[in-house]
């Protein structure tokens, strides 16, 4: 079952118009939200970056779109799908309507809710082998758009396909600068002795919600210091630990970067901090 403008919908039925602005222009954002036994995982943080984002795309805002509102719609799908018990992955995807060409005639949304199960209600550490290597073949842009989950994400699937085509795990993201920024699918942090680094947003990294989570987790703690400054490729194989980081999967270590091999032990230590935090439902 689907949610595609409050309207639930089994799957089948759910399907969009050859005109929707978000395949013919990429004119869309979405927001990718766990939710563990009907408890929305930073609910705070995910609907205020929604909001900013779709202030920064010039979207019209619904004055229906509170807090209390969307809230119910997720929890409402995931009760229609019979999953209010289990730990669900939820995408909340909004366009612009049809209508124009590059400049539309209207700054109205639509929006779609899609969910899935997901194995676990915690955050797990893999320790299994997890080798990353640079994307040189294209670059992202270092401005405010490049931080927004919009699906103009075109770099981070030809870097999925380079990974794929020679068999990484995953590939590290760079700026125009050449600094890197992410990996494909998250947030990067680099530990060096008790320093912890991670690019910051004017790099043109993604502004995630586990990345906000950690920033505030770390910066408690106070063996360590948080920074956030640009990591040039250098810095890589000069590193302890690197791990990335998304809402979804939580915090995955890397292993390996060319002939540099990595602990995971820091990544071990903030897993058990984050689940206690999930746990208290903070």
């Amino acid at each position: 079952m689907v949610n595609i403008n409050g309207d639930i919908l089994k799957d089948d039925k759910a399907v969009i118009a050859i005109s929707n602005r978000g395949y013919t222009y990429g004119d869309a954002l979405f927001e990718t939200i766990r939710v563990n036994s009907g408890s929305i995982l930073f609910w705070e943080d995910h609907y205020f970056r929604l909001m900013a984002s779709m202030r920064i795309l010039r979207m019209e805002i619904p004055l229906k779109f509170t807090p209390e509102f969307l809230e119910k719609e997720i929890i409402t799908l995931i009760t229609e799908n019979d999953l209010i018990n289990a730990s669900v992955r939820v995408k909340i995807l909004i366009n612009r309507v049809s209508g124009g060409l590059y400049a539309p005639v209207s700054n109205q949304i639509e929006y779609c809710i899609s969910i899935s199960k997901l194995a676990t209600p915690f955050y797990m550490i893999s320790e299994s082998p997890y080798e990353v290597t640079l994307f040189k073949d294209h670059y992202i842009a270092k401005d405010l758009l490049s931080t927004l989950k919009s699906n103009n994400k075109i770099v981070n699937v030809l870097a999925g396909i380079f990974a794929q085509e020679n068999d990484f795990d995953n590939c590290l993201l760079m700026n125009s600068d050449k600094m890197i920024i992410e990996s494909i699918n998250g947030n990067l942090f680099l530990v060096k002795d008790n320093t912890i680094k991670t690019p910051p947003l004017v790099d043109g990294c993604l502004k995630g919600i586990l990345r906000t989570q950690l920033l505030r987790i770390i910066d408690k703690l106070p063996e360590y210091e948080i920074v956030e400054e640009s990591i040039s490729p250098f810095e890589l194989q000069k590193a302890d630990e690197l791990f990335m980081t998304n809402v979804i999967t939580g915090m995955q270590p890397i292993t390996k970067y060319r002939k540099k091999e990595y602990s995971i032990a820091v990544s071990k230590k903030l897993i058990g901090v984050l689940n206690a935090r999930v746990r208290l439902g903070d």
